[in-house]
């Protein structure tokens, strides 16, 4: 029985691993489908043009005649799909093999139902990306969804190894370090992603500055306003110059603060072991994706510069996540930082 056990725990370990790996690919295949404006490619959901293959164009006519087919943009949109669709059943691969132990002891059951509803909920996202023709909201929560599918993954991989191996330290309490900069790391990321859906990469022209002013004219009320409907179609955006650079501009600054919020994070935990080499890490794929942001800006948004951008975010997202992870279980038994002993020898001094 436990040789079952442990043979479903080294499979789900697997499986965990790939649903992470495979969600990160299809996040930048998104990506690359909004970067090449393939977001409409097929105007219907879940088919296109009510086929399962993208037609040709003479059956699109008939089916869509008021939008014509663009064969690449097609199979672009398409492609994404298809490999979402195979995300969903490594899901539910994941629920399914993990049913038989969902009441042992130790096995993360509720993560795994939690994975699977928002796998669920990132594809009513996707459909409403295509029936709401790119509204910027609903593509923004549909990055943040695949986030979200990204980071349950890799923390159902972490718990499952742990399991594996049969590590049930006791973990620490929350800290709130590590909830500020979780916290500012969703900002960025949700303002990255309101920077894209509302084609506002470019909308600032050099750096540091804004287009040649440290404090450009903005319309921020506009920018941010979440509950407008100015469509019907949303493909290269809908907003007035000033409002996209007030995105941008606030973009800019939610990176200079997730970089303070990183660094302090840093400070505080660098001298232990493990988490403080962590952290450093973390701290690099932050500079190296300022750099990547800067460079879009110069070189105005260049598709592969702006795919590394996209895993950069995926990158800082995965560390600091494991940053956290190597904090909450592992260093309790290995670190005090005041005494630089080890904190079961302080608990016995």
């Amino acid at each position: 029985m436990q040789d079952l056990y442990q043979r479903r725990l080294r499979w789900l370990v697997r499986l965990t691993l790939l649903g992470t790996v495979f969600t990160a690919v299809v996040m930048l295949v998104g990506a690359w489908t909004r970067l090449v404006d393939a977001g409409l490619g097929c105007p219907d959901w879940p088919g296109c043009y009510g086929k399962l293959l993208v037609p040709d164009s003479d059956l699109a006519t008939l089916r869509h005649p008021d939008v014509p087919l663009d064969p690449f943009k097609a199979w672009v949109e398409m492609i994404h799909r298809y490999i979402a669709s195979m995300l969903g059943v490594v899901v539910l691969s994941v629920v399914a093999l993990g049913w038989p132990l969902r009441k042992r002891s130790g096995y993360p059951w509720r993560l795994s139902l939690v994975l699977l509803a928002v796998i669920l909920l990132q594809g009513a996202f996707g459909a409403f990306t295509v029936t709401l023709k790119l509204w910027p909201q609903v593509v923004t929560l549909h990055l943040l969804g695949g986030l979200a599918v990204l980071l349950l993954f890799f923390w159902l991989h972490l718990h499952l190894r742990r399991e594996r191996v049969g590590q049930h330290a006791e973990r620490q309490r929350e800290s709130v370090w590590w909830g500020i900069a979780a916290f500012l790391l969703i900002l960025q990321l949700a303002l990255g992603g309101w920077v894209s859906s509302n084609y506002a990469g470019i909308a600032c022209q050099g750096f540091p500055t804004c287009n040649g002013q440290w404090w450009p004219e903005m319309d921020v009320s506009e920018g941010f306003h979440l509950t407008q409907t100015v469509g019907p179609n949303y493909l290269y955006g809908q907003l007035h110059a000033d409002a996209r650079t007030a995105i941008h501009v606030v973009h800019r600054l939610g990176a200079l603060l997730l970089g303070v919020g990183l660094v302090a994070l840093w400070w505080r935990y660098k001298h232990w072991p493990g988490v403080g080499r962590s952290l450093m890490i973390v701290v690099g794929i932050y500079l190296l994706q300022a750099v990547l942001g800067i460079a879009n800006v110069l070189l105005w948004l260049p598709l592969w510069l702006a795919l590394l951008h996209t895993a950069g975010a995926i990158a800082l997202a995965l560390g600091l996540v494991w940053a956290w992870w190597r904090w909450r279980y592992q260093a309790k038994s290995v670190y005090a930082p005041n005494n630089h002993l080890p904190y079961s020898d302080v608990v016995a001094q």
